[in-house]
């Protein structure tokens, strides 16, 4: 039942993600990465107040079967970010 995460989101003014630039982003990952088929990617723009970020950060995770998780932050709002910041952040 999806619609009561409309209904939040028109009422509460928070944006819905970004859907190509999220599907973007994990083709990036996935090439970037090396990926086998089974690994997922989660991205999210989020928030952020840290010094020397912009306002906005966009959040990679790498979900691979029977490792940890792995979470880079990408100072950018997810429209911003470019193939070379995610290889960048996931060589790093």
């Amino acid at each position: 039942m999806a619609w009561p995460g409309v209904l939040f989101r028109s009422a509460f003014g928070v944006p819905s993600p970004d859907r190509d630039g999220v599907a973007r982003v994990k083709g990036w990952a996935r090439s970037a990465f090396r990926a086998p088929p089974d690994t997922a990617f989660a991205v999210n723009e989020i928030a952020c107040h840290e010094a020397g970020c912009p306002g906005v950060a966009t959040v990679l995770l790498v979900i691979a079967p029977g490792a940890a998780i792995r979470r880079v932050r990408i100072a950018k709002a997810l429209s911003d970010v470019t193939e070379h910041d995610v290889d960048h952040a996931l060589k790093v």
